[in-house]
């Protein structure tokens, strides 16, 4: 089999159907402008799940794609509330150990300034978490143990970016913050620090190690100089709306160290702006490169000088508006955009022989639609985005196939999406696709170069409360641009397609929905791909020769807590 690089025609795929899937929304005020100003009359789903990942917010599950022309690996799941819940109430701050006793004096009412004391009785694990209540703790995670049909360890067997979530590896988050309302200003802060833990477990291979990640460390201070009013600082997962059978967020997903503020207005404080910036380096030749030279004053040995040593900025916006409809339903719209930028520098090429590194840039323009009932977690959305430039290689990954003049003019990505969830009674369905385009720099056509997209869908029946039985079937395709010989003469287009099936019967303490955690599950998952399919993995690798696979499994997942997967 022989490839040919010329150019290929247009790729013809499957449309993707008209209704399908992605992670809820959250356009419920902050708690802490919510005690202040009357609440909407209807709010959007709460997306609550890295993958892959962000990020977070972001990693990935995994430490992202090696793949250049795979856009950022997203990390967990999300739970959808599809009601604004009521703030949760909120305690009164603890004065430090060393102030003395005062007399109790009877003050008069001030309603906006102080929060009240807690109610009794119990707390939805899925509720977001309200301001100035001390300590808290949330989790996210997944832990699966399977294998195929030969005994071999389960790995993921999509050939596009972003494949059904069943085949992802073990991934857990632990989240400490602290929460604090400062009477004298009227301001809230939140403290947040997530450690994240990936693949392999010492259970699993008996090495004391563990792959680590720091995926939150940021203080957000609410409502202070003006009602409405956000502003935070550190390392942070910053991102919104997911697509939970897919695992990733379509239009906003970053993981940043810098800083943000947040500013909600108009009635019931519906309209809300965020933006941000930050910074970040990949390590990668691209960003930055070391020499070794003799220290100064001719002083023994060499010592290490940074040559290249330059960050890419990363800048964002997001302007959101609710629309409430009649009874619980409503309709949230976003407008989002992003500013990539690197500066230029130098680096050396041969001993002594340098080069110059031209500065570069990019963005993102997107948006989204969803329409929500306010029942039982249903809605429907629908997002749009491009990258150009810089921005089309995504946040950690390093361009490649530049142009002559070594920028990334001419690259993008162009993503489309459509997800949703249905639930009445004892039945539901969560369902959901996109068609992704990505082109390099390079003006000729490469492996890089994808067309791919994916149609997946999940029903769903519970029997009684604490069981149930889903189903979930996906068919995808991917195009690369090369040609392979499939006759004496004849070439056509790379273009596989896979077809996966999976039962997944599992039991569950939080009753019927299917963004209710936890879950114990089994899982039985098919999958069919054709000859180029295969012909995308290297000669000895197991997929490039099975025309079908088995994976067997149990897991289980749980969310309940986490400022990562609650949307203020």
């Amino acid at each position: 089999m022989r490839r040919d690089n010329r150019r290929v025609p247009g790729l013809h795929l499957p449309r993707l159907p008209g209704v399908v899937l992605l992670g809820g929304l959250l356009a419920a005020p902050l708690a802490a402008s919510a005690a202040q100003a009357p609440a909407p009359t209807a709010a959007p789903p709460r997306s609550s799940t890295p993958s892959s990942s962000t990020p977070s917010s972001s990693t990935p599950s995994d430490p992202g794609p090696d793949d250049p022309s795979l856009p950022q690996a997203a990390d967990e799941p999300a739970t959808v509330e599809t009601t604004a819940p009521a703030p949760e109430p909120l305690t009164r701050p603890t004065p430090p150990a060393d102030t003395l006793p005062k007399a109790v004096v009877d003050e008069p009412s001030t309603p906006a300034s102080e929060p009240p004391p807690p109610a009794d009785g119990p707390k939805d694990p899925n509720q977001p978490p309200g301001y100035a209540d001390g300590f808290h703790f949330g989790s996210y995670g997944r832990v699966i143990a399977g294998g195929d049909a030969t005994g071999r360890p389960g790995r993921d067997a999509d050939i596009v970016a972003r494949g059904s979530r069943l085949d992802e590896s073990n991934y857990a988050e632990l989240e400490l913050r602290r929460e604090d309302y400062w009477k004298k200003t009227g301001a809230y802060t939140r403290i947040v620090a997530t450690a994240a833990f990936a693949n392999p477990f010492f259970h699993y291979n008996g090495q004391f190690a563990a792959a680590v990640a720091l995926r939150n460390l940021y203080i957000e201070e609410t409502g202070l100089g003006a009602k409405g009013l956000s502003i935070w600082a550190g390392s942070r997962m910053y991102r919104g709306d997911d697509i939970y059978l897919l695992n990733f967020w379509p239009l906003d997903n970053l993981n940043t160290i810098g800083g943000g503020l947040g500013y909600a207005f108009g009635d019931g404080q519906r309209t809300s702006i965020r933006v941000h910036a930050g910074l970040n380096q990949p390590t990668d030749p691209y960003y930055r490169q070391s020499v070794m030279r003799s220290p100064a004053h001719n002083q023994f040995g060499d010592t290490e000088v940074r040559l290249l040593d330059r960050q890419k900025l990363i800048s964002s916006a997001k302007l959101t508006h609710l629309w409430p409809l009649s009874g619980t339903g409503g309709v949230k719209g976003i407008v989002y955009g992003e500013f990539h930028y690197v500066p230029g520098g130098q680096r050396e090429v041969e001993d002594k022989l340098y080069e110059d590194v031209p500065k570069d840039a990019g963005f993102v323009a997107g948006g989204q639609l969803t329409l929500f009932t306010g029942e039982r977690s249903t809605y429907l959305t629908a997002t749009g985005r491009f990258a150009y430039g810089l921005a089309a290689y995504g946040e950690f990954n390093a361009p490649r196939q530049l142009r002559p003049d070594r920028k990334t003019t001419g690259a993008y990505e162009m993503m489309l999406t459509l997800s949703g969830n249905w639930e009445r009674g004892p039945f539901a369905v969560m369902a959901g696709g996109y068609y992704r385009q990505f082109r390099n720099a390079s003006k000729s056509l490469d492996f890089d170069d994808v067309n791919e997209g994916i149609i997946i869908a999940r029903p769903t029946v519970w029997f009684g409360e604490k069981a149930g039985l889903s189903l979930e079937g996906s068919f995808q395709a991917q195009q690369r641009g090369v040609t392979f010989e499939s006759a004496p003469g004849v070439f056509k287009p790379v273009l596989g397609t896979v077809g996966r099936a999976g039962i997944i019967p599992f039991v569950t303490p939080g009753g019927r929905g299917h963004f209710q955690r936890p879950h114990i599950y089994l899982m039985y998952v098919f999958t069919a791909r054709d000859s180029a399919a295969r012909s995308l993995y290297a000669s000895d690798d197991v997929y490039a020769r099975r025309k079908i696979d088995h994976l067997i499994g149990v897991g289980a997942e749980w969310w309940f807590g986490s400022t990562s997967y609650f949307r203020d």
